[in-house]
């Protein structure tokens, strides 16, 4: 019986299927070993494998390799980045769902790429603002038309040989760019949501595709609103990179950066280190997690 090296990419209704380099998808069952010590498979596992059929790509799966990390929501594992993608127009970005998704992915410890798409229909001056905004704080920012195959050589040199995954606003270009990413992967994938039929319900679940050898991107579903409730007004400044460097500036110790006198931040935002569009969506959250934990 021969044993093989893969990662998870889809798991539903008990079945795990597992890419293995070269030799395509096979559809593998847990042995019950991983049910009596508690632990359950995740996509983006690295796990070892016992071929049943190799004509029908049939396995067991014997072993899960040590995870790098594992996330909660969505629940996965081995994640080395975020790719955040956004539309520069049409629609235009909603800057504040933006930043939660920033501190989503800075809770997580996750190294995040903004992806503006859609450029092709952008102005110069639109670029450079976002540019100006998002990389003076720490993130790397990439514009792409899907429409136009923009940019796509470069998004994929990013991403090569890390597993990546996809997040951002429902109407953003997002499956186009995943489309344009990995062609082959959506033909190969869908011909076994078709087999099997579960598959006719796979937008509930975790599923990656593979783009190359030891490279695999990770879609999410769509979000027009995202809560961050999980954390405190205390702990929102944390999650903006940015604000760290000009903290030593506030007068007070647990500076808000919000009304009071001689703050760091605040100067920062006034002499256009800080995004202002950042520092005024930082406000909104910060009230809002204000008001949350009155109730």
């Amino acid at each position: 019986m021969a044993e093989l090296t893969g990662k998870i990419i889809k798991g539903i209704a008990g079945f795990y299927y597992v890419h293995v380099d070269d030799r395509g998808i096979y559809e593998c069952r847990a042995k019950g070993v991983f049910r009596n010590v508690h632990i359950k498979p995740l996509v983006g596992d690295n796990v070892r494998m016992d071929v049943l059929d190799e004509s029908e790509k049939k396995g067991n799966v014997t072993e899960i390799l040590p995870r790098k990390n594992e996330l909660l929501r969505p629940a996965v594992a081995n994640i080395d980045k975020a790719l955040v993608i956004f539309a520069i127009v049409k629609p235009n970005p909603n800057f504040n769902l933006l930043d939660r998704f920033l501190i989503r992915m800075e809770r997580q410890k996750l190294p995040s790429i903004i992806c503006f798409n859609k450029q092709d229909i952008a102005s110069e001056e639109e670029k450079t603002a976002l540019r100006k905004a998002y990389e003076t704080c720490g993130y790397q920012v990439l514009f792409v038309s899907a429409l136009e195959q923009e940019g796509m050589d470069e998004l994929k040199r990013l991403l090569t040989g890390k597993t990546t995954t996809v997040a951002g606003p429902s109407g953003v270009g997002k499956s186009t760019i995943i489309n344009c990413l990995c062609p082959e992967a959506n033909m190969e994938t869908g011909n076994i949501s078709r087999k099997i039929e579960r598959g006719k319900h796979t937008t509930r679940h975790s599923e990656m595709l593979a783009l190359g050898e030891e490279t695999y991107i990770m879609d999410t579903p769509g979000f027009t609103s995202l809560s961050i409730s999980e954390i405190t007004k205390e702990e929102l400044g944390d999650y903006y990179p940015e604000f760290k460097q000009y903290e030593p500036g506030c007068k007070f110790s647990g500076c808000a950066h919000i009304s009071e006198p001689s703050c760091g931040v605040k100067k920062a935002v006034e002499e256009e280190k800080i995004s202002r569009v950042r520092y005024e969506n930082y406000k909104v959250l910060y009230q809002e997690l204000k008001e949350i934990k009155r109730y």
